[in-house]
């Protein structure tokens, strides 16, 4: 039977966002680790200023708070650099799919081919430690032994790597596994519109009237998430 060599240069890569939904949440920190020959030689990190008000869960959640991401690039800004440190390589990640569908809108938002192969390290312990009460990241760390600081970036990113690391020697190693092999990873993404003009004059008169703190940077909003907020002030306030 063929036998599976892991994978030893790839990026481990972990968002944090504002919630759990692509089409309608963003991105507010990436972290990424280089692995070549299976050695961490590289990182990447970054606050990503998402154009709008953490949720207080959010804040409790990730420690991440209004004040650290005021002056933080945009996706947009910080997509260049991302994309540079990416180059082609195999994303690895815990729900990979995940991470990958947040830059994926990114990335076609801003007119950026976005394609790549993922390993996915929940897949894995899903698959081999279906005896333990969970399978998160911050629990398989326990499990482990892995050190750990949850819920930011980078910190998960260097975690994940120390995980796969772990799984391949208890699972892997020598055996004909394709969970640990690289597989494509597929979301599908259609380019948002940016707020129009008349929209975004609409939203300054609402706000104005109504004498409401502006939630949202109306420059970077969508068309979409401009009628959002346009529909949540008129339910509210009224005309």
């Amino acid at each position: 039977m063929e036998k599976y060599e892991k994978p030893d240069s790839y990026v481990s890569i972990d968002l944090e966002t504002t919630g759990l939904n692509p089409k309608t949440d963003k991105i507010i920190e990436i972290g990424a680790i280089k692995v070549e020959k299976g050695k961490k030689t590289d990182s990447f990190s970054t606050f990503i200023n998402p154009g709008r008000p953490l949720l207080d869960k959010i804040i409790e959640l990730t420690g991440i708070c209004d004040e650290q991401l005021k002056d933080a690039p945009d996706i947009g800004e910080a997509l260049p650099e991302l994309m540079d440190f990416l180059e082609d390589r195999v994303l690895l990640g815990h729900r990979i799919l995940f991470d990958y569908s947040f830059i994926k809108k990114a990335a076609v938002n801003n007119r950026v081919k976005f394609e790549r192969q993922g390993i996915d390290t929940l897949k894995i312990a899903r698959q081999y430690l279906p005896e333990l009460e969970s399978r998160s990241l911050h629990f398989l760390c326990g499990y482990y032994q892995i050190p750990h600081r949850a819920h930011r970036a980078l910190e998960d990113a260097s975690a994940t790597c120390s995980l796969f690391e772990r799984l391949w020697m208890d699972f892997g190693e020598g055996k004909e596994e394709k969970l640990f092999l690289p597989e494509r990873l597929n979301y599908q993404a259609k380019r948002e519109v940016p707020i129009t003009a008349a929209q975004k004059e609409r939203l300054y008169k609402l706000i104005a009237k109504h004498k409401l703190s502006k939630e949202y940077n109306l420059d970077k909003l969508t068309r979409n998430e401009a009628s959002r907020y346009t529909d949540r002030i008129l339910s509210k306030y009224g005309r």
